[in-house]
């Protein structure tokens, strides 16, 4: 057995007390959140006065209020309560700096050697659960050797367990484990009513006066071990595993392994992100352009510092402007590089910073990096910015273009691995992409492509003196030609059915330079065709 020593803190009212934190409704009355099940409408968390009603979780939402007519529900908001569970996680960190997310509503928290600078573990059982209790939250709290006895105690020490099925008694067994059942005495349990700590290496007695719902089984294998008159993790201590492997299947030997230490379980803690976000309050509301400006040239350099230190470059940021109404306005732009330089997101702000309604007055501003990335050492200059007075680079023209037209409409073209001049360009974004240092040599290709367009000339394989094309008679000065292209047979280009064709680069009487081709086929398809223009 490990001298391994973990905390697990579980929040049974976690929705409804979320709730109450926000306003929404007072600590005093009975609240629930709502989650569709199976198409009906369940309670999944209840507020302290609302179980005090005789309500429970899972219960159907229209047979709760038969019980408590003034039950004030609402919707689970999922998302909402993911991120409080995330702010709790890093409040957590207080405790120790290993924290592990535990479901929905609970932290895992490894105390091995952190429990000595409370005062001991009964004294950090007492000090997470007075933390708690500050921040408007009810806690369960276990602290054993492994994660499994941890939650098994934090769910269910000092408490009674939900019935496994209705009607499920005594009576209902079998005869030789009736006799048994009543004679067996009482287990003695420890009613804490906060949760439970098992002594290092105390996993076994800690666990067998627990119901089997604490080895985090499913209901069908609990019901199962019901009708046999097993209801105890004690119970089962004495039962051939050979026996229950055979009849429940392996999880239940893993579950109980697991929670006993024999098994390992591993568990995976969130990493640390760093948060890179600087603010700045007015001891008076500002509503001019300038003073947000100001601010914004106040906030910079002290955040841009912060990512230069640690490698950093910033890709994505958010600049909020909170008003003395209580409202808040934000902009938000993403850069074509990751950079650490204040110059660079100050133009792309200023850019935008007119969007923000000021209202009465904006009393605090907020600058947030919401993506970042590992620093280029590296710069980019555009080739013909190159003999510009200040050097401007060419991520930072990215940049502007693409606070003015969104990142996603500023693009670059990158070469395609095929010979078919439809596919030898692939388009990416310019801001999430690199250029290319060198394009493979290939013939001239036109500047603008279109789908193939049939001409009215001979059909035959000889570039034509003249030809009718978009309604207008065309005679051929110059031609240069032919370049014969075949379809690429590992794959089945639906344009490409007619089989090789010949390009041809030709000036017309009028000083177009197009680009014809002649396709060779047996059916219709067969004949020339324009695609495209050289100017």
């Amino acid at each position: 057995m490990s001298n391994r020593r973990l905390l697990c803190l579980w929040f049974p009212r976690f929705g409804a007390e979320h709730l109450v934190r926000l306003g929404v409704e007072s600590a005093d009355c009975p609240l629930a959140t709502i989650e569709d099940r199976s198409g009906a409408e369940v309670l999944a968390s209840l507020s302290t006065e609302a179980s005090r009603m005789g309500l429970h979780l899972g219960q159907p939402l229209r047979e709760a209020l038969l019980i408590c007519p003034n039950l004030r529900s609402y919707r689970r908001k999922v998302l909402m309560e993911k991120r409080l569970l995330g702010v709790l996680r890093r409040w957590a960190e207080r405790y120790s700096p290993w924290i592990a997310e535990q479901g929905e509503d609970g932290l895992v928290i490894d105390i091995t050697g952190c429990s000595h600078l409370f005062g001991g573990e009964a004294a950090l059982f007492n000090k997470v659960l007075s933390d708690c209790a500050t921040l408007g939250f009810s806690a369960r709290i276990g602290i054993a050797d492994t994660l499994g006895a941890a939650w098994a105690l934090a769910h269910y020490a000092g408490g009674t367990a939900l019935p496994v099925r209705s009607g499920d008694g005594i009576a209902s067994e079998a005869r030789a484990t009736r006799s048994r059942a009543s004679n067996r005495p009482a287990p003695k349990r420890e009613a804490l009513g906060q949760g439970g700590i098992a002594p290092p290496g105390a996993c076994r007695e800690a666990l067998a006066p627990l119901p089997l719902q604490a080895l985090r089984l499913r209901q069908e294998a609990l019901e199962a071990l019901a009708r046999l008159g097993l209801r105890h993790v004690e119970d089962l201590y004495s039962q051939p595993r050979v026996s229950l492997a055979r009849r429940f299947g392996t999880e239940l030997i893993l579950r109980l392994d697991q929670a006993l230490g024999v098994a390992p379980e591993p568990i995976s803690p969130v990493s640390h992100s760093p948060a890179f976000a600087t603010r700045l309050s007015f001891p008076e509301p500002v509503a001019h352009l300038d003073g947000l400006l100001a601010g914004i040239d106040k906030m910079l350099p002290h955040l841009c510092e912060r990512l230069h230190r640690d490698g950093l470059g910033a890709r994505v940021v958010r600049f909020e402007a909170y008003r003395a109404d209580g409202g808040m306005s934000w902009i938000s732009v993403t850069l074509a590089r990751p950079t650490d330089r204040p110059e660079s997101i100050r133009s792309l702000l200023a850019l935008k910073v007119g969007e923000i309604e000021a209202g009465l007055g904006v009393d605090m501003l907020r600058l947030v990096v919401q993506h970042y990335e590992k620093n280029r050492t590296e710069t980019t200059r555009s080739p013909f910015l190159s003999s510009a007075p200040n050097e401007a680079r060419a991520d930072d023209l990215l940049g502007r273009l693409g606070a003015r037209l969104g990142p996603e409409n500023v693009t670059r073209l990158h070469p395609g691995e095929s010979h078919l001049p439809e596919q030898s360009s692939i388009t990416f974004a310019a801001a999430w992409s690199d250029p290319c240092k060198a394009w493979p040599t290939r013939p001239s290709r036109p500047l603008v492509l279109w789908r193939p367009e049939q001409l009215h000339a001979p059909g035959i394989p000889q570039i034509p003196a003249q030809f009718r094309w978009r309604r207008r008679e065309h005679k051929i000065c110059e031609a240069l030609g032919p370049e014969r292209i075949s379809p690429e047979w590992w794959f089945d280009h639906p344009e490409w059915r007619s089989g090789q064709r010949d390009y041809w680069e030709v000036v017309t009487d009028s000083g177009e330079r197009l680009w014809l081709f002649y396709a060779y086929g047996a059916d219709t398809s067969a004949g020339w065709y324009c695609s495209g223009s050289f100017q």
